[in-house]
Parts: C-alpha cells; sequence; structure tokens
C-alpha cells in the first residue's frame, strides 16, 4: 500500500481519527461522492467493496451518508486498491480496461519532452490508443491567451459517467503540474453534465471557476504556460511512480497542510516579502524541512508565494481603483517593473490590459442583461 496507516483505530464518519488528546488536527479531505464514484465500476460488476473499503481504512457506513468526507490520503489508498484488484487504472468504467503500468508508460513517454507543450501533445496521443471511450484534444491556436485541454465522450458513458471526466482531468492536470515542478493555474473549467452535490470540491481540486451542463469538458489555462520547460527526469520519476497514480490525488490542492500555513505566514507578512528562511523560522520549521514537506504536498516555496501574489494583484486589479504602483508596493515588489514583469508572467499581459479587460467584460454583461426581457 502506498501510503500505509500506522493504526487502525475507529474513525469519524468522514475518516478523521480521535486521539487521546481530542479530534485529530483538519486534513485535507474528498467528498464521498468521490469515493462512490471510484467504487461504481466494482459495484457494477457485482463485486463486494467492503475488504477494499477496510484495507483503506475508510468505514464502510461513510457511503450512506452524502455529506460525509474521506481523508485524502485515503482515498488515494483505495484509489490504487481498486486499480490492482481490477487490473484496470480506469477503475472498470470504460469499454476496455486500462491495465495496470498504463500510467507508468504514459509517464514514461512525456518525461524526455522539452516543454509542457510537447507533453500534452504526446499525453493527446497517448491516451488516443489507450482510451476510446473518450477524446482528448489539445486547443492553441496562434497568439491566442488562453490554451484548452478539451475531453468529449466518444461514445456515451454508462458507468461513473461524472467520475469519469473527474478523474481525468485531475490525472492529466496533476501530471503535467508535476512535469513541469509547479501548479498550472486553471482559469476555468466547463463539465459536460449538470452540477453535482459535491462541486463545491471543485475549487479545492480544479478551480473555483467551474461551470456545468457544457456540451464537452473544456480546461482553459494561459498559453504562455505552454513554454514551461519539463523539469523532472528518470530520477524524480522513480520516486513520483511510488504510490502513483492514486498519489496525483494528494497533490497540487489547494487544502493542503504546510501549503496553507506557508501561504498565511506569508500574507499575514506583507507587505514585506519573506524568504524560505524567514517563513521557515515563523513555523518553526529548518528550511530544509519546510522545503521537502512543500515538495511532499506537491509545491514549492516560489510557487505558492507566486499563486498569493497573483490571486491578491488580480482580485484587486478588478474591485479596486488601486493604481498599479500601489498594488505592487503593497504585494511586496521592489518596484513597479518587477510587478509588471511577474503579472506578465502569471496572465500573459500587462496589469492595465487586464483591468481593461475585465471592465470591458463587466460593461458587456451589463448590457446583456439590461437587453434581456423581464419575465412575465
Amino acid at each position: 500500500m502506498p501510503y500505509p496507516e500506522k493504526t487502525a483505530k475507529p474513525a469519524d464518519k468522514d475518516g478523521t481519527l480521535p486521539t487521546a488528546a481530542g479530534p485529530a488536527p483538519a486534513r485535507a479531505t474528498v467528498a464521498i461522492a468521490f469515493v462512490q464514484g471510484m467504487l461504481a465500476g466494482l459495484e457494477h460488476a457485482g463485486r463486494d467493496t467492503t475488504a477494499l473499503l477496510e484495507r483503506a481504512h475508510i468505514p464502510t457506513q461513510v457511503l450512506r451518508d452524502p455529506q460525509a468526507r474521506v481523508p485524502v490520503d485515503r482515498y488515494a489508498d483505495l484509489y490504487n486498491l481498486i486499480n490492482r484488484e481490477l487490473d484496470d487504472e480506469g477503475f472498470g468504467l470504460f469499454s476496455l480496461p486500462i491495465r495496470m503500468g498504463s500510467f507508468e508508460f504514459l509517464c514514461r513517454s512525456i518525461i524526455t519532452a522539452p516543454t509542457l507543450a510537447d507533453a500534452i501533445e504526446r499525453s493527446v496521443r497517448f491516451l488516443r490508443l489507450l482510451l476510446p471511450d473518450l477524446a482528448v484534444r489539445f486547443e492553441n491556436g496562434p497568439g491566442q491567451e488562453q490554451a484548452c485541454l478539451c475531453i468529449t465522450e466518444t461514445r456515451p458513458l454508462q458507468i461513473g459517467r461524472v467520475f469519469a471526466f473527474e478523474w481525468l482531468l485531475r490525472l492529466l492536470h496533476g501530471l503535467f503540474s508535476w512535469l513541469v515542478g509547479r501548479s498550472i493555474v486553471l482559469d476555468s473549467v466547463a463539465f459536460p453534465y449538470p452540477r453535482p452535490q459535491h462541486a463545491d470540491d471543485y475549487a479545492l481540486i480544479y478551480t473555483a471557476n467551474s461551470t456545468f451542463d457544457a456540451a464537452a469538458l473544456r480546461a482553459l489555462f494561459a498559453a504562455n504556460l505552454l513554454d514551461l520547460p519539463v523539469r523532472r527526469d528518470e530520477a524524480a520519476l522513480q520516486g513520483f511512480l511510488e504510490g502513483a497514480p492514486g498519489k496525483l490525488s494528494t497533490l497540487y490542492r489547494r487544502d493542503r497542510e504546510m501549503v496553507l500555513r506557508v501561504r498565511k505566514a506569508l500574507r499575514d507578512a506583507l507587505p514585506a516579502s519573506c524568504s524560505l528562511g524567514d517563513v521557515a523560522r515563523a513555523l518553526y520549521l529548518s528550511p530544509r524541512t519546510l522545503h521537502r514537506r512543500l515538495e511532499d504536498e506537491g509545491s514549492s516555496f516560489q510557487a505558492i508565494k507566486d499563486a498569493l501574489r497573483r490571486d491578491l494583484a488580480t482580485n484587486r486589479l478588478a474591485k479596486t481603483r488601486q493604481p498599479v504602483a500601489q498594488i505592487a508596493a503593497e504585494l511586496g515588489f521592489a518596484d513597479t517593473a518587477a510587478f509588471y514583469r511577474a503579472f506578465l508572467r502569471w496572465t500573459s499581459m500587462a496589469p492595465a490590459h487586464y483591468r481593461r479587460r475585465l471592465q470591458a467584460a463587466t460593461r458587456g454583461a451589463v448590457s446583456t442583461a439590461q437587453q434581456i426581457p423581464e419575465p412575465p
């Protein structure tokens, strides 16, 4: 088992273990709907899931509670257990099984790609051979500010349709983020089904800007990210494959404990710009330990710092009239030019252009709303 538990103490309904001193500290969790989706293929085949749930230390009764949550590391354990039980990395959801080892060969086929764009194109070709029920397409036109990863059904999915789309997008997004050594920010994702009950989790896994009832799954991200170099090598891949592909469930989420602690420390220190050593001291850790803990959660100090500044900058440009120079100073940049270069790297556009585009979009939305007649 890739993430063995040290104890078999009974768990609460959300899977959180109690301790002698009281409730366990908050842990990253997933909605029970993701567990149910992962089990759908087994249940459709009439297989008993009790033993697998027990081995993953997930109480069977949580399946009956639509509000229950499961620790993400146990979800990752169950992910790998199901794959091995079925010899199918697609959970028995598709017309053809995806045999064990397929994910490893996908990784090996893209690890030598020079850039993210090349890695995505190789992945699309690989999945075309492996997954006939879903078509993955990569859209990146010349001069476009956004690229798109598009997933459509080639034949109607009969089992676990929602989870199938959730799983494939999560798999690819996590893998691509790992390849370039930073979380790839998804600007928006349109999902091809009605809003599910567990959609609030999408903000932690994909993006808060998620919409539903689309004709196909369309995940948009900044096109300039396609030029990022692939930073992983064979040695890194060997470590990554331990616990994969379920391991990807624990990476690049927005509710990771150490990521959140570092983000809070950085935000509390603004407008000062803290170093890794500064934050490590504030958290009573050595810089090496902090670096390792962040790496275990699929992140890095610089990635968290960039994401925080990006989020704050885009929010203030959208919601305030603060001058760009003032925003730059409040976010800890040495000067406006440094902020300008960083913002251009994050969004492929200058801060003033970004603000003007938002204002134009807002005016357009208001104008459209005013033209819609009141319902009778």
